[in-house]
Formats: structure tokens, sequence, C-alpha cells
């Protein structure tokens, strides 16, 4: 089994101020695809696709030399003029396509069950091995994982409304994923869905979605399709094809099941600047506990 992880990482970082992904986080300079990249190891995956932006592969080959060795290392360049001829992009557009644009960058290195993470998110060990062993037991084509996270270990630490996906359950299955605003109100945890009327009150112990997904091969057909009907439609210069809604779409449908595991472990991760300390010191805090070399590659 070609197991690979996917790491979306062609985003321009604009709320940090500069290169999260050269951003040290680890005592002897690690950045945090280097925790991902090594508890994909762990579990026996042979590749590791980086998504990126052309300019950035001298940042990225300095990333990945320390680990060659251990995995294969594949770049796929998400490029906003990867459309089709026929197609008319506005002439100040910069923004890239979306997730669905920058995964279908990657469909030809994919041979196999993959994980899709972003490259600024830390998620422990657990979280990759009930990928690994979902990948292990179910052969389903269209069966696939969600990693998800307890609400209140996502939340902002300045109680600041955070944009997340409240997951809708039926035991392990997923029944619907609502892309919300979520925020306090009034002493209650209240999810204000980004594209309906739907207002849901939820509780720090409800799943919410953290874009760490178990797919395989056979999503690539539906994002094909979805991003073949978005870029022949009304483009803007902000506009954008989202994977998590081609996944709702499908599930909704029908066409594929999707299941969840509630991670247990820490997730943090570098969205403003002023995240930096926090992370560097959870992850210190990991080292101290044993779970973590205070040198991943030696």
């Amino acid at each position: 089994m070609n197991k690979s992880l996917v790491i979306m990482a062609a985003g321009m970082a604009s709320r940090f101020g500069g290169n999260k992904q050269s951003t040290v986080v680890g005592p002897s300079g690690e950045v945090l695809a280097d925790y991902a990249v090594y508890n994909a190891v762990r579990c026996g995956f042979k590749r590791v696709v980086f998504i990126i932006r052309e300019e950035a592969v001298d940042i990225f080959d300095e990333i990945t030399k320390k680990f060659k060795d251990k995995i294969e290392v594949c770049y796929a360049f998400q490029k906003l003029t990867d459309v089709p001829s026929d197609v008319v992009i506005p002439e100040t557009r910069t923004k890239m396509w979306g997730t669905t644009h920058a995964l279908l960058a990657a469909e030809k290195y994919i041979d196999g069950p993959f994980l899709l993470i972003n490259a600024d998110d830390f998620n422990d060990y657990d979280a990759y091995k009930y990928v690994n062993d979902f990948f292990e037991s179910n052969a389903n084509e269209n069966d696939y994982l969600a990693v998800t996270q307890e609400f209140g270990a996502t939340k902002s630490k300045t109680g600041e409304a955070v944009k997340r996906a409240v997951v809708k359950l039926d035991d392990k299955k997923i029944l619907d994923l609502v892309e919300s605003s979520i925020g306090e109100e009034d002493g209650k945890i209240i999810a204000r869905s980004l594209n309906t009327d739907e207002v849901l009150e939820i509780s720090e112990t409800t799943p919410v979605s953290i874009n760490f997904f178990g797919l395989k091969p056979s999503v690539f057909k539906y994002l094909h399709e979805d991003f073949d009907n978005f870029i022949h439609g009304e483009l803007t210069d902000t506009c954008e094809c989202l994977l998590p809604y081609t996944l709702k779409a499908k599930i909704k449908d029908n066409t594929i099941n999707m299941y969840h595991e509630v991670a247990k472990s820490p997730w943090f991760g570098l969205t403003y600047k002023e995240d930096l300390p926090d992370v560097q010191e959870r992850i210190l805090k990991l080292i101290e506990e044993g779970k973590y070399p205070n040198s991943l590659w030696g």
C-alpha cells in the first residue's frame, strides 16, 4: 500500500506576516512540517507531497534535506494559471483558487490512500495512527476518515470567534460538515453557518474539523467535477473552490462515507506571529514528556 502524506503549503501566510513554513518551532531547528513527516514515517508512509508555489522551492529544499533519506519527497506546484484554456482569469486576481485546486495539483504523485493536512498545524502521533489504521482496515475506495478535535481544544485564547466546520454525527459516521463562525454569545457557544442561516448551540466537546483527512484516489473524480463547474462559473478576485464543500456534498448524496475519530492529543498551529511562543512552549512540553526526541532527525 503506497500511503502518502500530502501537506498544503501554498498559502501566502498574510495573517502571520512571514513564511510560516520555515519558522522554527523545535529546539533543534525543526519546523512544523518536520513533526508531520516524523509522525507519518512512524506510521509507515512512504511519500510526502508538498503543495507549494514554484518560487518556494529553495525554502522547501532546505526543510526537506533533513529527511530525504527517510521518505520520498515530491513537490506539487499550485499555479494560478493552471486552469483550462477557455477560462479568463480576472486581471486583478492574485489569490490561488482554493484547496480543491491545490489538491488537484498533487494528483499525479498519488497512487494510493493519502493523508491531507495543513502545513501550519501540529497534530500529535495518535491522529496519524488513526488514519493509518483506517487505511489498513478499510479497502472501500469511497470510505474516508476525518480526524477531528473537540471545539474547546481549538478555540481562540483571546476569546475571538474562529472559523471551524461543526461535525454532525451518527455514531462514527459524519452526516454533515457545517462551516461556521463560532464564538461565545450570552454565555453560550454559538456556531453560525457561513453559507446558510443555520445557527447551532454547541459545547466545548462538540467535534470540529481540523482539515485532517484520510482520503483515497477516488476523491479526484469528485474534485475534477466540482472544480470544472467552479472555474467555468463567475470568477472574482477572492472566490475559492474548497475541498470541505466537495466532501460535504458527497456525504449528503451518499456517494462517500466519511468516518471520524476525535483526537485526544494536542492540536495547535501558527496563524499569527503571536502564536509562535505558545507553539514552541507546547512542543518543548511534549519533548519533556518523552513523546518526541530533542532532535527529530539526529
